[in-house]
């Protein structure tokens, strides 16, 4: 056997890893193609605004792979304080990483969606409002987790604010419900206030579907990396801990 076929060999994570990133780069495909080619245009919209309403589809997958990550690490925490597991947070952890990029892709994808739409980049209104919280908000746990220096530690506290940061992401999403916005409301409802919205036809919809369960899997195929990555860096912080005794 070489040397470079043994870690496949041995990592657990080598094949499980491997299937997933196939397939989430092949519904990334699917994502694509759909956005840009499948899906109708948006028959009440014209000019620029028309061909940026486009962004919709990554801009709301962006926003289920977000909300899976803030979910997914309020479960993980809630795991760690129940069993006190640290391999819970690690979960936790990678999992507020990942859902944080995609939550900045939301800020960033709804910037450039709202220059046809609004006449403008940015708008202190409710829901980007309450998004650049919550975004500010999970960048700031990572930062809390790097003040402590024990991890048994670093994980209570951590978990602790995890809980608390994900009641920002309901605020969120009913902000454009509870407060006067002129943000479009996509699922449960309409918006009578909102610019820019536009009535979702057969084509949008099935693509608006590829885009949530394209970016679903992207997000969990970064999630295992990045899982993956924290468990060999607990590993290394152990064999260093035994050395030194």
């Amino acid at each position: 056997m070489s040397a470079q076929s043994r870690p496949a060999a041995t990592d657990r994570w080598f094949a499980p890893l491997l299937a997933f990133d196939i397939v989430a780069a092949l519904a990334m495909v699917a994502v694509m193609w759909a956005a840009l080619l499948y899906a109708g245009d948006a028959i009440n919209l014209a000019g620029e605004e028309q061909v940026a309403q486009r962004i919709f589809y990554f801009h709301i997958g962006s926003n289920i792979a977000a909300l899976l990550g803030f979910l997914a690490s309020l479960i993980g925490s809630v795991g760690y304080l129940f069993s006190r597991r640290l391999v819970w947070d690690r979960w936790a952890a990678a999992s507020v990483e990942i859902g944080t990029i995609f939550g900045i892709i939301v800020l960033l994808s709804g910037a450039i969606w709202a220059k046809p739409a609004w006449n403008t980049y940015w708008i202190w209104e409710p829901r980007l409002t309450t998004a650049t919280i919550t975004v500010l908000i999970y960048i700031a746990y990572m930062l809390f987790r790097n003040g402590f220096e024990y991890a048994d530690v670093r994980a209570r506290f951590a978990a602790i604010y995890a809980i608390f940061a994900f009641l920002s992401v309901p605020l969120t999403y009913y902000s454009a419900r509870l407060f006067r916005s002129i943000h479009p409301i996509v699922f449960d409802g309409a918006n009578q206030e909102a610019q820019g919205g536009f009535s979702i036809g057969p084509t949008m919809g099935q693509t608006l579907a590829i885009a949530m369960v394209g970016f679903a899997f992207l997000f969990f195929a970064l999630l295992f990396h990045r899982v993956r990555q924290l468990e060999m860096e607990a590993r290394i912080e152990e064999i260093r801990e035994a050395l030194d005794e």
